[in-house]
């Protein structure tokens, strides 16, 4: 917000203050622990992204230390007091005060007060809920500039968990209705579900440009529907696409350097970091409304690192050059026709892994002749098992035709000679065969 414009907002909210008791009544809900007084401190940058479910304490004193001593502030659109006690007096981490603020309307978001409160904390934590009410209550308001103020200008660290981790990236999903499956995402990447994907537009945080996240994240399945959110935005962007998750518990503390601080517990407790295949070309072959979703890129779309949490964090990952990381494994994520294939990348460089790649594809569990070909290409079956996806890609990777893997022969007579690779699933591994056309 532009100096002349916050004082704009506050004159015009100190009119509002005056106006007798009766004529309106308070939009808001809040609860307070500790100092109410505004101490000055220095605080730390940072993001802290939790997958939602029960928080992860450790990850939690990470953010509260950054506060360096000062006031924390909550915003939610529904539940209670919940942080307030367990902020202030359980975590063993000194602070001034704890607020909740609960947001009962959308009118809250030009509440003097409320926005005065956002802009002092030096630790602002976004609960869980519902990111739609986040989208309709703070975007292109006061609070949206008040959190961006926050981030960008004070330097404060910022939180949220499931609904508000969602919010917090650069580009976001925040459904009207009930969130998307991965399935119908995969079938349909332009379904009536996903009718909110915004980016660019909302909360911005050079840590997490260009970056969507998604939370509770192996726990329902979310993998599918991640990638279709970050081939629209890619394809609408014509960019890169990046994308952070972490399933429950699970927490990643962004430092100001941009080093990503994996917290967890658990066996399962993983966070994913994703970006779209750094070959020149990286946009979907097919992305269509009403069509399954193709992301193959030889079916390196997606090249994804896995990284179990601990409880020191110290299992990282460098947002900077996307590929340093400590503790993490690599895979390749990819969209045939509608179904997400995920295999072990066989590198830990995106550019180098190339070559290896064409290495990993090949294989013969099925004949295909004759090769050269002119006009068709005959497929004969031996393994006793179905072909769960069969299609045929250029020398780029893009995906050219799609078949439903119960072919006997493929019409090919209609193509340029040249080099081709085609590929097929079978008992969920990926197999693939030069193909010479002349």
């Amino acid at each position: 917000m532009t100096t002349m414009r916050y004082l704009q907002f506050l004159a015009c909210s100190l009119w509002v203050c005056l106006l007798p008791v009766g004529t309106r009544a308070q939009s808001y809900t809040s609860w307070f622990n500790g100092d109410t007084s505004d101490v000055v401190t220095t605080p730390q940058q940072g993001v802290l992204l939790a997958g939602g479910g029960t928080d992860n304490d450790d990850a939690m004193r990470w953010m509260l230390h950054r506060a360096s001593g000062g006031d924390v502030v909550i915003i939610r659109a529904s539940g209670s007091n919940g942080y307030n006690d367990y902020l202030y007096s359980e975590l063993g981490e000194t602070v001034n005060s704890v607020q909740t603020i609960r947001f009962d309307g959308a009118t809250a978001a030009q509440d003097a007060y409320v926005i005065q409160q956002i802009r002092n904390a030096k630790a602002l934590f976004l609960a869980g809920g519902d990111q739609y009410d986040y989208y309709l209550y703070w975007k292109d308001t006061p609070v949206e500039d008040a959190i961006n103020y926050l981030i960008n200008e004070k330097h404060a660290v910022v939180g949220g968990t499931s609904a508000g981790m969602a919010v917090l990236s650069e580009a976001y999903y925040t459904p009207s209705g009930s969130g998307i499956m991965s399935p119908q995402a995969l079938a349909n990447p332009y379904h009536p579900s996903m009718n909110i994907l915004g980016h660019g537009d909302f909360i911005i945080n050079p840590l997490l440009a260009n970056v969507i996240t998604d939370t509770h994240y192996e726990q329902r399945s979310r993998k599918g529907r991640h990638v279709a959110f970050m081939a629209r935005i890619a394809n609408a962007s014509g960019q890169r696409m990046y994308g952070i998750a972490c399933n429950e518990t699970v927490a990643v503390g962004i430092d100001e350097q941009g080093i990503a601080h994996v917290f967890g517990d658990a066996a399962n407790d993983h966070a994913f970091f994703l970006q779209s295949s750094c070959r020149d070309t990286f946009l979907p072959e097919v992305l269509q409304p009403n069509q399954p979703l193709t992301w193959s890129i030889d079916s390196t779309a997606v090249w994804v690192c896995k990284i179990p949490g601990t409880a020191a964090g110290n299992h990282t990952f460098d947002l900077n050059d996307w590929e340093t990381q400590t503790g993490g494994s690599w895979e390749y994520w990819s969209a045939h026709n509608g179904t997400l294939l995920i295999r072990e990348a066989p590198g830990s460089n995106c550019l180098g892994n190339i070559n290896a790649v064409e290495d990993f594809l090949i294989g013969k569990p099925i004949k295909v002749y004759p090769n050269p070909v002119r006009d068709f290409l005959r497929i004969e079956n031996h393994s006793g098992s179905p072909i769960e996806a069969l299609w045929l890609s250029d020398c780029f990777g893009r995906t050219l035709r799609n078949w439903e893997g119960i072919e006997q022969q493929l019409d090919l007579t209609d193509l340029h000679p040249g080099h081709y690779r085609l590929s097929y699933i079978l008992k969920g591994n990926l197999y693939g065969q030069h193909v010479l056309k002349f």
